[in-house]
């Protein structure tokens, strides 16, 4: 099978693309490079504006994954314009030629964040969606351009994903369990801007799997789905990294700085539908992420101060046109 990996090289794609060559798919990736290449030095990868794009170039694939985009509310607020043409235009705009070139199924990587806020709610598929900020917002605006192409010659799936943490070759250390285990094991402390806000957290073992479970459905099954390990209030997840680094390092203690800024992001899901339709059943708590991150510790350690490993590093760098050290 013939996989085309749209922004490819990025932090989920640098450890998705050498699973999926491993499991025998022709890879080929599209990247504007802006985080460097981590990739295989065996995969094929073309250093490509994806709005460039035609249907010549998707012709003959058989699947599309989406990754490219601005990815977080942090690169969205900083300049929302882009935001809103990577997350919302581009993604509808690739689905369209893809669909026009043949290619069977389509894969956007959207975010839980589209459900805003909630007081006590578990949300589904189908729930209300309430997000008013550019991030969520916009990648909402790509599962619909998405999924309106979706006919019977045209799967289209959209992944509404938890926060994502855990191990990447092009390591990130903006995302809330990353953050919190260097924070703890640089500076001895973690910062909780509010304990009692709700995420679902997924780690990039699960999230692989999860495309993994796409890719191999049968082409009949298209649709959005939740996906998640589980819910945890910020405060949870931070008593959880204390504990595994303080266990994990006797000498060590980690004190948690505990604040009460107002967060209008609060949502918890459920992820039964991906589990009963494409069989999703992930298996990595955020214990088990921050295990792999200390294992990882002596790779890990240089890149903290990198640039690279900051995606608002990069952009503010990138936009502004400033130097960017990428390692």
């Amino acid at each position: 099978m013939k996989i085309l990996v749209a922004g490819g090289a990025g932090y989920i794609g640098s450890a998705l693309v050498p699973v999926l060559l491993d499991h025998g798919y022709e890879i080929t990736v599209i990247d504007l490079l802006w985080f460097g290449n981590h990739l295989p030095k065996e995969t094929n990868v073309i250093q490509k504006d994806l709005f460039t794009c035609t249907e010549e170039d998707f012709a003959g694939f058989d699947q599309v994954i989406y990754l490219a985009g601005l990815s977080n509310d942090p690169m969205a607020e900083f300049d929302p314009v882009r935001n809103f043409i990577y997350n919302a235009s581009l993604p509808a705009y690739l689905a369209y030629i893809a669909k026009r070139a043949g290619v069977k199924r389509y894969i956007y990587a959207s975010t839980c964040s589209v459900y805003g806020y909630t007081t006590d709610q578990l949300f589904d598929e189908s729930a209300k969606i309430s997000c008013n900020y550019p991030y969520g917002v916009s990648k909402l605006q790509g599962e619909k351009g998405v999924m309106h192409l979706q006919d019977d010659t045209f799967s289209a799936i959209c992944f509404r994903k938890g926060t994502v943490s855990g191990y990447s070759p092009r390591m990130r250390f903006d995302l809330i369990i990353n953050t919190m285990t260097v924070n703890a094991m640089t500076k001895g402390v973690i910062t909780v801007s509010n304990p009692s806000i709700w995420r679902p957290i997924i780690a990039m073992h699960d999230v692989i799997s999860a495309y993994l479970r796409a890719i191999q459905v049968n082409y009949s099954i298209s649709g959005v789905f939740n996906i998640a390990y589980d819910n945890y209030t910020v405060g949870e997840a931070a008593y959880i990294v204390k504990d595994i680094i303080e266990k994990a390092h006797l000498n060590k203690h980690v004190r948690l700085d505990v604040k009460d800024i107002q967060d209008f992001r609060n949502y918890k899901v459920t992820v039964e539908k991906a589990r009963t339709t494409l069989g999703f059943h992930p298996r990595y708590s955020v214990a088990d992420i921050v295990t792999e991150l200390l294992n990882k510790w002596d790779i890990l350690s240089p890149l903290i101060d990198n640039d690279g490993s900051y995606n608002i590093r990069v952009c503010k760098k990138l936009f502004t046109n400033k130097e960017i050290k990428i390692a």
